[in-house]
């Protein structure tokens, strides 16, 4: 089981850096139209991931995905702190034109994004154990961590470094 969740979270967390991140600073940028679609099509497919792993019964679900939408809400925040951040990054990059000092600023966004990200799931915890029973809540923990973790591992790989 553990391979096949790794293997659809790596595919959705690759087209979300790809379609995504990669494309407002060093891809060709898309109709914004276009992107959103895009991202609609990974929430949704990964909502499916999540549900099939997760084996809800219907009053698990009841309670759980209310809790998963507010959770996808809040993550839609960090997300587009980070992806400010990459596009703030890439406009540099392009141009040649960082600075030391933006290069800090830049750091202690990403540190501060981090910090943030980290407060955000723990205080989830709680919500996500109150809506499951406590192997259910790490299951779907472990599968959102998952996705986070194949997210930043594809923005690593794709993110040049500084010059």
């Amino acid at each position: 089981m553990r391979g096949n969740i790794s293997m659809h979270i790596g595919v959705i967390g690759l087209i979300t850096v790809l379609t995504g991140f990669v494309s407002h600073g060093w891809a060709q940028d898309k109709p914004a139209n276009n992107m959103e679609i895009v991202h609609e099509k990974l929430k949704a497919d990964k909502k499916l991931i999540v549900a099939k792993y997760m084996e809800l019964t219907d009053s698990e679900a009841k309670k759980f995905w209310p809790v998963y939408e507010e959770y996808q809400k809040d993550l839609q925040k960090i997300d587009q702190r980070l992806l400010n951040l990459l596009q703030s990054y890439a406009a540099d990059y392009r141009n040649n034109s960082l600075t030391d000092e933006k290069a800090k600023q830049l750091l202690d966004e990403w540190i501060a994004i981090e910090n943030d990200d980290a407060k955000r799931r723990g205080s989830y915890v709680p919500k996500v154990m109150k809506a499951l029973p406590p192997k259910k809540a790490a299951r779907y923990l472990q599968i959102e961590n998952e996705y986070r973790i194949l997210m930043k591992y594809d923005l690593a790989a794709t993110v040049p470094l500084v010059q």
